[in-house]
């Protein structure tokens, strides 16, 4: 976690790989980070795991889930309840299940 960032009351984390929280990033109440899966491609299912990375200034909203392997770009936000299965590009707004691209962050003042 870098200076700023925020794991809000009752997310979980599941970080059998490392969850790296960028400066400023906040994930909020509830919102479930998860780096680690089955292989279902296996007889024997074996366990897999990749590392997630939250940008810079992102924002993952209340109550979403966010796969293994999944990169949130810098400034990017997450809406409530998505779920994320791909990187989301810098700036992206995303939302739904799976997520989809919904329009470009804007900030003013």
């Amino acid at each position: 976690m870098k200076e700023g960032s925020s794991l809000s009351d009752y997310t979980r984390c599941y970080n059998i790989a490392s969850v790296t929280l960028e400066q400023n990033a906040i994930v909020s109440q509830y919102a479930y980070l998860c780096t680690t899966s089955h292989d279902v491609s296996r007889i024997d299912a074996r366990l897999i795991s990749k590392p997630i990375r939250i940008g810079k200034k992102a924002w993952v909203g209340t109550d979403a889930f966010i796969s293994m392997g999944v990169k949130i770009g810098d400034y990017a936000v997450v809406g409530a309840r998505a779920s994320v299965f791909k990187n989301v590009e810098e700036w992206n707004i995303v939302g739904g299940t799976p997520a989809k691209f919904i329009k470009k962050r804007e900030i003013s003042g």
